[in-house]
């Protein structure tokens, strides 16, 4: 069998990586190829193009790489077609993907799209058209199958799998000392400005100014930085130069941000999947967002919802804080940061919700999504 894939950012190269791992253990002779980043080339994937290629987030941002990423699909779409796959799986990414599968779907390949769009925060509209674009729909969030009823859309909930990656029980010393983080360094923050470029652009000088406070404030604090690829690495160097930071007490990780969010006190993280890795990782944080006041605003008018960050939209309710755009001030963050650090109370409160957070959403996913993926193109070739 063959099954192409599309992953645009790092979260997607991972949750593609378990899927590919997990297709392969029930149907051995399958290959993979399409767009992917290093960890699906390491499950096996065939990479014909970078998901570094389609990290770009904001409407002001996409516009300004829009016909480059107009040329990609383009040619990945005729490709395809020239040797269609058995199935394709958009991995995220709705506004390349969705475009992908619904003319896939024309010429007949069966399509998937792995995580259900945040159709209950913003943009509800795209409800029909996501069910006009695939055959199948696996969401990640026990909420989401009931939206999409009205449509006929095929929607299965596979749990998230990053419950079932992470331990529901974190040894923050045991990791600490794998750091090679002493007894004497404490409190310990962990900083994740997002894996866009775009995203260190707006964030890298933010998170270092919310860093000097908290380094004036704590005497023995250590940061810890996980950059998940050489242009973000780059990008958060230039920052540090241009502020002067290089002897701050701050430790540069490439990758390895689960590590990073398990020994740390308490995590500053932009707005997107790592603020769920935090909370199943039970580490106190807070939630923050910059992007361009355009695309600000945009998002502002079709939000539904007053919480952007996954473990307050699970709970709904601010179980942690959100400082975003105009609100995202260094003096806030490093307020709010230092509280999530000390606050025994609060960590107690926090480790009890992220609990039971993680216990409903650890279903063996990338077994259950490969057990759906593989039935649906059974009952295809039973068709044809």
């Amino acid at each position: 069998m063959r099954i192409a894939l599309v992953a645009g950012e790092a979260s997607g190269d991972l949750l593609g990586a378990h899927l590919i791992e997990a297709i392969e253990r029930q149907s051995p002779a399958t290959t993979f190829f399409g767009v992917g980043g290093p960890k699906m080339a390491r499950a096996g994937m065939d990479v014909w193009w970078p998901a570094e290629e389609l990290a770009v987030r904001g409407y002001v941002e996409v516009l300004r790489h829009y016909a480059r990423i107009t040329r990609l699909r383009r040619r990945l779409l005729q490709r395809l077609l020239d040797a269609p796959p058995d199935v394709f799986i958009g991995i995220d990414a709705p506004d390349f993907n969705l475009w992908l599968e619904a003319r896939l779907r024309r010429f007949g390949v069966k399509t998937v799209h792995y995580v259900s769009p945040s159709v209950w925060a913003w943009r509800g509209g795209r409800i029909n058209k996501i069910a006009r674009a695939c055959d199948f729909l696996l969401a990640f969030f026990p909420f989401e199958p009931p939206l999409y009823e009205k449509t006929g859309l095929r929607v299965a909930y596979v749990g998230h799998p990053l419950a079932d990656l992470l331990p529901l029980d974190v040894d923050r010393a045991a990791v600490r000392e794998r750091l090679g983080i002493s007894a004497e360094q404490k409190p310990i923050f962990a900083l994740l400005p997002g894996s866009r470029q775009s995203e260190l652009d707006y964030h890298a000088e933010l998170f270092l100014q919310t860093a000097n406070l908290l380094k004036e404030r704590f005497a023995h604090a250590l940061f810890l930085v996980p950059l998940v690829s050489r242009e973000t690495r780059e990008k958060f160097e230039a920052a540090l130069w241009r502020l002067g930071a290089q002897n701050w007490p701050i430790k540069l990780m490439y990758g390895h941000a689960q590590d990073a969010l398990a020994a740390a006190d308490a995590a500053l993280v932009a707005s997107g999947t790592a603020t769920l890795e935090a909370a199943l990782l039970k580490t106190p944080m807070v939630i923050t967002y910059r992007m361009s006041p355009w695309s600000w605003f945009l998002i502002q008018r079709m939000r539904y919802q007053p919480w952007v960050g996954l473990p307050n939209i699970l709970a709904e309710r601010f179980l942690v804080p959100e400082l975003l755009q105009e609100q995202a001030t260094p003096e806030r963050l490093a307020e709010a940061l230092a509280f999530q650090a000390t606050d025994e109370e609060n960590r107690r409160m926090l480790w009890a919700a992220f609990h039971e957070m993680h216990l409903q959403l650890r279903q063996g996913t990338a077994e259950k999504a490969a057990h759906a993926i593989l039935s649906l193109t059974a009952m295809a070739r039973e068709r044809s």
